[in-house]
This record gives C-alpha cells, structure tokens and sequence, in this order.
C-alpha cells in the first residue's frame, strides 16, 4: 500500500486526499440528514417544521457558494476544504444539548452551520478537480499540428469528464450510505449518541487533512476582487439557471415529502426508509460515476437538454399512477428508480460542464457561483417539499419537479459548444 502510494504523482495523491476529505465529509452530512427528518419527526413535528429546519442550510448554502468561491481564490482550496470540516464538527456538537434545547430556530442555526460547512467542502474539492487532471501534452516538441492539439485536448476533456464523474457519484453513494446510517443509528444509538459518533469520526479526517493537503492549491495569480463575485461568462450563467431547477426538480418531493410519505402512508419504520433512501442515493451515485458510458466521453453543452427531456417524463408518469391509485407503492419504487437512474447523468454532465466551463486560473470562483444556482434551486425545492407536501400531498409535488426539469431543459437548449 505505502510502495504504491509512493509511485503516485503528486496530483493523484492530492485527488485521493482530497476524495477522502469528501467522502467522509458527505457520510456524515447524509446521516445528519436522515437523523434530523426521522428524529423530529419522530418528535411529531409537521412537514412544513421539518422542512423549516433545512431552510437556513440552504440558505446559507447559496451564500457560501458565492463568497466561498472568492475565499478559494484567495486563500487556497485546501484551507476553505479544511474549514469547512470545522464547522461540521461544530455543527454535530450543536445538536448534542439535551431534547428541551433542540427548539426550531436552535437546530436551524445548526443546519445553517452545517450548510456553509458542506458547501466549502463540495465548492473546494470540485474545483481542486480542474487543477489536479493531468494536462496532455500538446505543445511540445515539433509537432504543433491542429489535429494533434485537438486529440490531446480531447483526451484532456475526457479525463476530466471521468474524473469528475468518479468523484460525484462516488460521493452521492456514499451520501446514500450515510442515509441509511442514520436511520440505524438513530434506532441503535439514539439521536445524541449517533451526532457524538460521528463528530469523532470527522475529528480525525480533519487532522488527517490538515497534515497533508497541499497549502497553496487553487490560489489565483490575480487575487479576485469581491465585487467579482458574479460570473460575467454566459454560458456559466445559463448552466447555473438550468442547474438551479434541476435540482429544485429533485428536492421538491424528495427532501421531506417522499420521506414523511413513505413512513405515514406505507407505514415503513425508521429502517425501511433510511434503506429505501440509501440504496436510491447509492444507485443514483454508482450511476453518475459511469455516467460517460451513457453520454459519450465528451458530450457537447447541448446534451444537458436532451438529458433533462427524457428525465421530465418520470414525475409525470408517478403523478398520472399516483392519481389513478395504480400500484402506488411499485409505482413510487420504480419510478424513483428509473428517476434517480436518468438524474444521476444529468447531475454528472452537469458536473463535468461547469469544472470544463471554469476559468482555470481562480477555478472557484466559476464553480462557487454555479454551485449557489445549485443551493438556491435545493432552498426552494425543500420549502416547497414541505408546504406543498402538507397542503397538495405527493402528486402535486411531482407535477412541480415535471415543470422544473421541462425549463432546466429549454434553458440547457440555450447553451453553445
């Protein structure tokens, strides 16, 4: 294992590191979730109280994106990475005061916390990914010819499309993981034991961390102003809009809604539904991490579009069978998983075209603006999750993620190669 660690490069090892920061970062953000919606809940809170607890983690989500960015460029992604897995730690010990003390507005300073935490975390290891691919060779030596700089820029592109597909999904399944931890550790260990657990867990990945990232990746040559927040690039700017419902299309009947559903209509238990959501979010995760296989190892822009058509038809066939009562129950597995199946090559083509999109020099300033379309789109998806939840019920939030994904698509139609 040491041998072949030493017969690395030094980009791969800071891509395993950085990996590993992620991995184990998106376990424990996946576990809080499950744990917080089960546990309160649990508690009798409404939908509408549980989706209130995630406002400010969204909040605070798209905020962080956008001054993160900036951060990045300025301090280096290995310190916003590092602080983010901080405040993680803080965040879990947040939750560890007595039940009387976990009131609405306490535990939403809490997600907050860990919102921003999550967003330095994803905004720093996605933008390290652009700096890290190994570049091809093309301007060496005397052949300069156009063909041959194609080829290696191709091949270029194609790296970085599966390297970015390998960290997505890999970090989405464990997302999943972490769901269906959760769950038995709310039923094992309770919900104060469970946080403990897993802030000890992030403890050591954050000294691992700090020992070994490298100190100046990511730092622009030119330090960004603040005012240079916003993304001036077109393309950026529209990949950012249809990003932002596409994911407002997921959270919309997946945050609260399908979970509460799940547990009240089926009367599944706090197993079966951090299973359920676990093996949905592994699959989806395994599925982004060959997204490539699907799409073509370097799609054009335009692809985002043709994708988004063919996911906008799964909402619609689960509401027509959930209105019709036909097979509720198969109707709602399947189609999840057909629907997290298309998802996940949207998300990964998404993924790819932002980290190819970014200007190399201050990456995450590019990336951090994207992700905050990102988090704005899981903000409003969660409001509406829990209100149109609890008002309408399921179908119409499905109906919801059907018109979100349709203008995420005509505005992917609006990129150029």
């Amino acid at each position: 294992m040491i041998k072949a660690l030493a017969g690395m490069s030094p980009q791969i090892k800071q891509y395993l590191i950085i990996t590993g920061n992620y991995w184990a970062f998106t376990l424990t953000d996946g576990a809080l979730r499950m744990l917080v919606v089960l546990y309160f809940h649990q508690l009798g809170y409404s939908p509408i109280n549980i989706a209130m607890l995630f406002v400010f983690y969204e909040v605070f989500g798209v905020i962080t994106n956008l001054i993160g960015g900036w951060l990045g460029a300025r301090l280096g992604l290995n310190k916003t990475m590092n602080i983010g897995l901080a405040m993680q730690i803080v965040a879990l010990m947040m939750l560890t005061v007595p039940a009387d003390m976990l009131t609405v507005v306490y535990v939403m300073i809490a997600q907050a916390l860990s919102g921003i935490a999550k967003d330095l975390n994803k905004m720093s290891a996605k933008s390290a990914i652009k700096l890290l691919v190994p570049k091809s060779n093309n301007g060496s030596a005397t052949n300069n010819n156009s063909s041959d700089s194609d080829n290696n820029s191709s091949d270029s592109d194609n790296k970085l499309y599966h390297w970015v597909a390998v960290l997505t999904g890999s970090k989405n399944a464990l997302k999943g993981v972490g769901f269906f931890l959760g769950g038995v550790l709310l039923t094992a260990l309770g919900f104060k034991h469970a946080i403990l657990l897993m802030a000890a867990m992030l403890l050591i990945v954050w000294i691992w961390s700090l020992i070994s990232l490298k100190a100046e990746l990511g730092k622009a040559k030119n330090k960004p102003k603040f005012t240079e927040i916003f993304s001036k690039s077109r393309s950026i700017n529209l990949l950012s809009a249809a990003r932002l419902f596409l994911f407002g299309a997921r959270d919309v009947w997946f945050v609260v809604a399908l979970p509460v559903f799940l547990a009240t209509t089926f009367n599944w238990d706090h197993w079966w539904v951090g299973g359920f959501m676990a093996s949905w979010v592994i699959g989806y995760g395994m599925v982004q991490s060959i997204a490539p296989r699907f799409t073509g190892n370097v799609p054009e822009p335009q692809a985002a579009a043709r994708w988004a058509g063919y996911l906008a038809v799964i909402p619609v066939l689960i509401a027509i069978a959930l209105h019709y009562q036909f097979y509720v129950q198969f109707s709602i597995v399947f189609g999840l998983l057909v629907f997290g199946g298309l998802f996940a090559i949207n998300s990964s083509l998404h993924s790819y075209l932002i980290v190819s999109l970014a200007d190399s020099d201050g990456v995450s300033m590019d990336v951090g603006f994207y992700y905050m379309a990102n988090a704005m789109g899981r903000l409003i998806g969660t409001l509406l999750s829990g209100w149109v939840f609890q008002v309408y019920g399921l179908e119409m939030c499905l109906w919801i993620s059907a018109v979100f994904i349709a203008i995420s698509a005509v505005i992917a139609l609006k990129l150029e190669d």
